[in-house]
């Protein structure tokens, strides 16, 4: 059961992900169903001020005694440093060898590693942190793809928003789908969402490191609705097949139809964002041919359909279309 929530904060906390544990613990909805939680917000010492990073400061109610006895321990965002209050870290595993679950909101996560709390475990963070995270955190097991991971007596979630999915999921596990819907009702929020976050991540063009194929590249950029082989292609950069792979992969790291996926997709993410053409016509634009070719490739690249992602990031979303599975 979930009857009490601990949250953690130190100085530079971010207080929109702080915002998202309060808003789903923290206000009282018995009046919606939702069955009464006992809501703290700790600090390393209770009453002492704690810097944010948006210039104000928070006031916790309770020190670190206040995590005794919570089911939920919960760790807003903070500022990214070397090292965090070694008496935080230490109330942290100590809650943890209580018994209680452990949930990070987006950069919440290095509190989590520091306190050596994810070593070998399965996690996540911020997109944009994941490569850093995993360098600092070697042991620990990042997935840079998801919203949030649940790996038990662990939850960690992505950034900002994804910390609502986290939460919610975390009240739907331990008191049921009813309670997680009244709570994202109220919050105006899906109670669940689709996809992960390799759909907001902005996807890299393999950088070149000679210039000797840019005739070709930029060709290929501009005729993407075309089909394009390596014969042909090694026939306009007038070199032999074996030679233009050669040189292909080194000047961008991949294969000439892992690039041209690639920057079709991107192209089709720019479309869906930008345009109000069909799913059909997308497909055709960016030389895929089919919608359903599309839906592979993109879904492979991004993590979610065409369709989804359109939803999602459209300017202005046209009518739903059918998608061919």
């Amino acid at each position: 059961m979930l009857r009490t929530v601990a949250a953690v904060l130190v100085d530079g906390a971010a207080p929109f992900e702080f915002g998202v544990i309060c808003e789903v613990f923290g206000i009282d909805r018995t009046e919606d169903g939702v069955p009464p939680i006992e809501y703290r917000v700790c600090g390393p010492r209770a009453g002492d001020p704690l810097t944010t990073s948006v210039g104000m400061h928070i006031v916790p109610e309770h020190g670190l005694e206040g995590l005794a006895g919570a089911d939920l321990v919960a760790v807003p965002a903070a500022a990214i440093r070397d090292s965090y209050p070694p008496e935080v870290l230490a109330a942290l595993r100590d809650a943890s060898a209580s018994g209680a679950t452990l949930l990070s909101v987006c950069s919440g996560a290095y509190l989590l590693g520091e306190a050596g709390l994810l070593d070998g475990r399965r996690c996540t963070t911020h997109w944009r942190y994941v490569a850093d995270f995993a360098r600092r955190f070697r042991t620990a097991l990042v997935d840079p793809d998801v919203l949030f991971v649940d790996d038990g007596d662990v939850v960690t979630s992505a950034g900002t928003a994804a910390g609502i999915d986290a939460c919610l999921h975390l009240v739907r596990r331990e008191l049921g789908s009813a309670v997680a819907t009244a709570i994202a009702r109220r919050m105006v929020v899906p109670p669940q969402r689709d996809g992960g976050q390799r759909q907001y991540v902005e996807i890299p063009v393999p950088e070149r490191v000679a210039d000797s194929l840019e005739p070709v590249l930029r060709w290929m950029l501009q005729t993407l609705d075309a089909e394009h082989t390596v014969a042909a292609l090694a026939r306009r950069a007038r070199v032999s097949e074996r030679t233009f792979a050669r040189r292909f992969a080194a000047e961008t790291g991949t294969t000439p139809a892992r690039w041209l996926s690639l920057q079709r997709v991107l192209h089709a993410r720019r479309l869906l964002e930008e345009t109000p053409l069909s799913i059909d016509q997308v497909a055709g634009e960016c030389g895929f041919g089919t919608p359903a070719l599309l839906r592979h490739h993109f879904h492979r690249v991004v993590g979610v359909t065409p369709t989804a992602y359109r939803r999602t990031f459209a300017q202005n979303p046209p009518r739903p279309t059918p998608e061919f599975p």
